[in-house]
């Protein structure tokens, strides 16, 4: 391969196709996320092209071009010219030596380099199957633990997909090598070319600096995937990259008047004086069952999928259903401390994690032992995935029972010791064993969490019913949960047990994050306790849980700083907030409105409003992260 002077423009080039290759990967490998039509996609290529690609590249050439300047004045001046670097004088035939050999200097840098956009490229394209949002520094909290990423997908799709990165990582990183020379002729037509070079090169780095924003590359704000695919893959992972350890310095939306102003309100100092009593007695027993993804998708009443979950269907005239119910964030780790401690979502910080944070965060198991609770949680999996044993046991839950706690022996097990899915322990063993340790309970007061776990990829569960494999994953859940109800309803127990049925989140199944259907959830209050079956229409988060819980039960719950009483007198404003990596909804009685947050634009106005809501979003979004910054100060946390 010819190496010259010119190699920089090549190498240019060279970037800017394996963008446009990288581009064309991700729409094919995520055709099934959206429809969208060949001009969607050609649109997507030229806006990526002349809005991100053509100044990435820049960037990633900006330490070759350096070097090159470098060399370039390093080496004898021309007739007439002053030195501008004192470098040694070579003679004919010599090799370079100093910045003359410099761009050697550039094969581990291409190597490094190459490596980085190769798997930020192949990431992009896999993960965005399952978050639908573009890979962000999000990915580095999951990738410390991996077993989830093992738990999901097969050997053989992990194994295709590093092969592909192996494949564009020696892609990149060859013609960068072979093109670049070993130093640069010294002509004065070189020189000139170089100044030529650097003023367009300059002009790049300012403007991308400055100007370049994820939102300017959207087109339709419904084409999501082709906004996405438009957005150059490495911008955005570097762009997400926050290191920033002062949380409240994270979000600076508003100003700190106009967010005072929109917050003022929004969530009341707790109440007690409920407006609505729900429950025959104030100390029942609590069983929580937490559904692993179970949104709204799955549920019927709420307009999803008919068929997947007939076991809600007959339980739901039974108990108290609560039909405006939404999930707090996208995924497990952030419902968890959503409902356990009434805490809000962060788009790129998971408490569950943050264990120094955790003094900070109240407790649902807590609050219930000051009462005389004894207190159990029961996950039939690895509870070392993304810190959960951490919290649980932060969180004062007395007993944890995880995929160790099951053996045959215990009679937890079939004989043969089979139960065993890809996550843990498949569901219908663990619901079972809840259903015992309830039947177990003699005096005293208890309060038990059992969390599902088969309703996940990759849906491999012992079941058939539906021909569907991920819809037959949640049928499964379904069945099982209905079935330990009906066990539970011929024990004694059950006279004086409150079960309350929600998910953690929802999941995407053929939808995206531009449906709110994806945040709004089933809940279902039943047993003995409930003093009769209601249908609530009233807007709530799944942070409101707690608040909501304890104040039925006459538990104090101030600490609870962001979760509110739902049916107390003072919340005269409901809405719901709920957000993701990439984005947050709020939804009010005018409707709802979803944000992109990395473009800053309104993906979603149902109907169109003069902005209010989105901004009050922010002014929520701001103001959390103020508040986690004033509880987890930079000496306490994590980035």
């Amino acid at each position: 391969m010819k190496r010259s002077a010119h190699y920089l423009e090549y190498l240019y080039c060279h970037l800017l196709i394996i963008f446009l290759a990288g581009r064309v990967g991700f729409l094919l490998n995520n055709l099934e996320v959206q429809h969208i039509t060949l001009g969607d996609a050609l649109s997507a290529c030229w806006r990526g092209f002349v809005g991100h690609d053509l100044m990435v590249a820049a960037f990633l050439l900006a330490v070759p071009w350096l070097l090159s300047a470098l060399q370039t004045l390093s080496d004898s001046p021309l007739d007439g010219e002053k030195p501008t670097l004192e470098a040694p004088t070579l003679k004919e035939g010599t090799k370079g030596r100093g910045w003359q050999r410099c761009l050697w200097l550039l094969v581990p840098y291409y190597i490094l380099m190459g490596t980085a956009v190769a798997a930020i490229i192949v990431g992009d394209a896999v993960m965005y199957e399952f978050w639908q949002f573009k890979l962000s520094a999000v990915v580095l909290s999951y990738a410390a633990s991996p077993e989830g990423a093992g738990n999901s997908v097969s050997m053989g799709f992990i194994l295709v997909r590093v092969a592909i990165f192996l494949l564009l990582a020696l892609w990149i990183i060859i013609p960068c090598i072979l093109l670049t020379p070993k130093r640069l002729p010294t002509s004065r037509t070189d020189r000139l070319w170089l100044r030529n070079i650097s003023i367009i090169w300059t002009f790049l780095l300012v403007s991308g600096i400055c100007f370049m924003e994820q939102g300017d590359v959207y087109g339709n704000p419904r084409k999501q995937l082709a906004n996405h695919a438009a957005v150059n893959p490495v911008y955005a992972f570097v762009r997400s990259i926050n290191l920033t350890r002062d949380y409240s310095l994270r979000y600076d939306l508003l100003s700190e008047a106009d967010r005072a102003d929109l917050f003022r309100d929004l969530y009341p100092e707790p109440a007690d004086d409920i407006c609505d009593s729900l429950l025959r007695c104030q100390r029942p027993d609590v069983l929580v069952v937490f559904m692993e993804s179970f949104g709204s998708r799955f549920v019927r009443e709420l307009g999803g999928l008919p068929d997947v979950a007939p076991g809600w269907s007959r339980l739901i005239p039974e108990g108290i259903f609560w039909q405006n119910f939404y999930s707090n964030s996208f995924r497990t780790d952030r419902g968890t401390v959503s409902t356990f401690s009434g805490y809000l979502s962060y788009p790129d910080v998971s408490l569950m994690k943050q264990a120094k944070c955790h003094g900070a965060l109240p407790s649902l198991a807590r609050s219930f032992q000051r009462q005389g609770y004894e207190t159990s949680f029961i996950y039939a999996g690895a509870m070392t995935n993304m810190g959960k044993r951490q919290y649980l046991e932060h969180m004062d839950f007395d007993h944890l029972y995880d995929d160790t706690s099951f053996s045959a022996e215990a009679g937890d097990l079939p004989p043969d010791g089979s139960g065993l899915g890809a996550w843990g322990i498949y569901d219908s063993i663990s619901c079972q064993k809840a259903c015992r340790l309830v039947g177990q309970w003699q005096g005293g007061l208890h309060f038990l969490v059992v969390q599902t776990i088969s309703s996940h990829e990759p849906w491999d569960v012992p079941y058939h019913r539906l021909d569907d494999k991920v819809l037959n994953a949640f049928a499964y859940t379904d069945h099982s949960v209905a079935c330990m109800v009906d066990s539970l309803r011929k024990l004694p127990q059950w006279q004086n047990l409150l079960v309350i049925m929600l998910p953690d989140h929802g999941y995407l199944y053929r939808q995206n994050y531009d449906d709110p259907s994806f945040f709004r959830a089933p809940m279902l209050w039943l047993g003995g306790a409930v003093r009769q079956p209601r249908r609530m229409d009233v807007l709530m988060n799944q942070s409101d849980l707690a608040a909501t819980l304890l104040s039925q039960m006459g538990i104090p719950h101030d600490e609870y700083r962001w979760s509110r009483n739902v049916l107390s007198r003072t919340y005269t404003y409901p809405f719901v907030y709920c957000n993701y990596p990439a984005g947050m909804l709020f939804a009010d009685s005018t409707g709802t409105s979803i944000c992109d947050l990395p473009g800053d634009v309104a993906t979603l106005e149902q109907p169109a409003d003069d902005g209010q809501r989105i901004l009050r979003a922010k002014a929520i979004l701001q103001s959390s992260y103020n508040h986690l910054g004033a509880v987890c100060p930079p000496t306490q946390s994590a980035p």
